[in-house]
């Protein structure tokens, strides 16, 4: 069943509107692939119309810091898949964290952070963010009376990431909506590892989205960008304030690497999804392996939540190995088709060690508060067959 209108009028699902949102065939060349419009610089096509459009009088183009037709394309993309009114691209996906925090809280107001998050997430909030006055509050969003209690009328958002970098916690949308609304707080989600094809956080009471566009909607592991997904009430703030004057724009090149990458992006995570439910399945049964942990699992501690707001389970999977940090190194160590690297929503299995990497930004009590435990890998299943992934892992964990 189609859920939203794509801008001929024509019902659309998210693969259809993946591949064409971005504006179809280009009008004045027949170009079907969207243009890279690689400059800075735009002319105008006299003083008056110049001065018209810097005033806001007309629309047009001034300097690509400022607008692209590109990095619109990608933009328009992205709003249309999420289901929301307005996007705004950013040149990392820190940028576009860093901007929504930034939009919503100033000195003297806090942040509260449902943990675990990513690294550079923890490390903004934590050790920049104070240093402008802006107190970092750190919960687990499971504990609905936690949350209601770390809000008060100096709160600027909520952040959320689920499921959680790297345990994969789930945090329950729409109760956590219920909660604040009475607040008036707006909640962020960062998307980035279900993307819009299993988790449409807007439909479940959410005000913004976030996604590391580096991640699977690039899905090839050759571009970096960020985007927010916000309603109008925000744009003007977080698209003039936040991305003009501080400047963290995204190149014109990497937003047309973008709109090809969500062209496959629903077809991407079918594989993802359903080699990583491969993977868990094998490591679960693995007598070298201590737990798994991946939504799609039964045995998930937030399965059932997983179920209602999500579509798929998407293609990360973490375990807990038998041992610690050494038996995590033999193991990463031998293997031969996954990949020892960070980053994650590639072609390409990876598969890293959180405590030393992504999340090495952690103190080690909250590495232990959170369960980013010593013997914790993370995987981000690729596109290989799944049976290959299988056996590089097996006769990984055969060194152990």
């Amino acid at each position: 069943m189609a859920d939203t209108n794509d801008p001929s009028g024509m019902k659309w699902r998210i693969a259809t509107r993946a591949i064409h949102g971005a504006g179809g065939v280009d009008p004045t060349t027949g170009a079907v692939s969207f243009p890279i419009y690689q400059t800075n610089t735009f002319a105008f096509k006299s003083a008056e119309a110049g001065a018209r459009i810097f005033a806001g009088e007309e629309e047009g183009y001034i300097y690509t810091r400022i607008g692209n037709p590109t990095i619109q394309g990608f933009e328009k993309c992205i709003a249309l898949i999420e289901g929301g009114e307005h996007a705004v691209a950013f040149a990392s996906g820190m940028a576009a964290t860093s901007a929504a925090v930034l939009a919503f809280c100033n000195p003297g107001s806090n942040v509260v952070v449902c943990q675990p998050v990513y690294g550079g997430t923890h490390s903004l909030v934590n050790d920049v963010l104070p240093r402008m006055g802006i107190e970092a509050r750190m919960i687990d969003a499971l504990d609905i009376d936690q949350v209601q209690d770390s809000i008060d009328d100096k709160t600027g958002l909520v952040w959320i990431e689920t499921p959680a970098n790297p345990t994969l916690k789930i945090v329950d949308i729409g109760r956590l909506a219920e909660v604040t609304s009475a607040s008036d707080v707006p909640i962020v989600v960062d998307n980035t590892f279900a993307t819009p094809c299993f988790q449409q956080p807007l439909k479940l009471g959410a005000q913004i989205v976030m996604h590391s566009a580096t991640k699977y909607i690039c899905g090839h592991g050759d571009a970096i960008g960020g985007v927010l997904v916000c309603p109008e009430d925000f744009i003007e703030t977080i698209r003039n304030d936040m991305r003009r004057e501080m400047g963290g724009s995204m190149s014109p090149f990497n937003a047309w690497l973008l709109i090809r990458g969500l062209k496959t992006l629903a077809v991407r995570m079918e594989r993802h999804a359903s080699n990583a439910l491969k993977i868990a399945e094998y490591l679960t049964g693995h007598p070298k392996v201590e737990r798994v942990l991946y939504p799609g699992l039964p045995d998930h501690p937030q399965h059932e939540i997983a179920l209602k707001q999500m579509t798929g389970f998407g293609g990360m999977v973490t375990f807990y190995i038998r041992g610690g940090r050494r038996e995590g190194a033999t193991l990463m160590n031998s293997l031969k088709l996954c990949i020892l690297a960070v980053s994650l929503g590639d072609c390409d299995t990876l598969i890293e060690h959180p405590a030393s990497m992504t999340h090495s930004t952690y103190s080690t009590e909250d590495l232990a508060k959170f369960d980013i435990a010593e013997n914790l890998i993370r995987i981000s299943v690729g596109l290989e067959d799944a049976e290959d992934i299988i056996d590089d892992l097996e006769q990984g964990l055969e060194n152990i």
